[in-house]
């Protein structure tokens, strides 16, 4: 579970004002709006890192408001993907357990069940630098599931990638979602993801969330305009 409550944040003269969300544990769901509107801004405050001025923050009903970005159990893939060119794909999926203390025997096992889930086990010892957008995409939503998160927060995930691309991944995204059962926050400017992967959407504007409403085969409708 996911909750924003009463939060204020921002710089310089944008701002999010007493902004709540809730998102349920196991949910998809979807943040819409346009850019420069504070999708990342919400993004960044959950992972801890950007401070908050006020409210309070929980992950799974725990609050997390004054934890330190590496205890919120949160996998985040910004929109830059934060990739290192010259690691390996296998080294990017191992990076957050080798973190932890993990023993080699666990990353490799980690390794192997993520490359299979998706759909990179030929590329494990290909640098980022060699890697197709999509390929770069997949590396990165490994590296974020690999410590077993309890929420995984998306920005922009599909923005970069052609058209072809994009359709593959928003059917691997669910796959992914169902698999691991992580509660997902995704951010995006496209009602088509909107309607295509979400339980739950929320639209913000003016620094609020304007919308809010829970699957029901309408959200191709949505205005991407918000």
């Amino acid at each position: 579970m996911i909750e924003l409550r009463d939060v204020t944040t921002g710089a310089g003269e944008f701002r999010l004002t007493d902004l709540s969300l809730q998102v349920q544990k196991g949910e998809y769901a979807v943040l819409m709006g346009r850019t420069g509107r504070g999708k990342t801004t919400i993004l960044e405050a959950l992972c801890g890192l950007r401070r908050i001025e006020h409210g309070k923050i929980f992950i799974d009903e725990t609050d997390v408001t004054d934890w330190m970005p590496g205890d919120r159990q949160i996998g985040y893939v910004p929109q830059d993907l934060a990739l290192f060119p010259t690691l390996s794909v296998a080294e990017h999926l191992t990076f957050a357990l080798k973190l932890r203390g993990h023993t080699r025997e666990a990353m490799n096992r980690r390794c192997e069940e993520l490359s299979e889930m998706l759909g990179i086990a030929s590329l494990l010892n290909r640098k980022i630098d060699g890697l197709s957008g999509g390929e770069a995409q997949r590396v990165a939503l490994g590296r974020a599931l690999s410590f077993h998160p309890n929420v995984l927060l998306l920005d922009e995930p599909l923005s970069a990638l052609d058209e072809s691309t994009r359709l593959e991944m928003r059917k691997l995204l669910r796959r992914v979602k169902d698999a691991a059962g992580v509660t997902t926050l995704h951010v995006t400017h496209s009602s088509d993801e909107a309607a295509s992967l979400a339980d739950r959407l929320f639209v913000l504007d003016g620094g609020k969330i304007t919308t809010e409403c829970v699957a029901n085969g309408s959200f191709g409708n949505v205005d991407d305009s918000q």
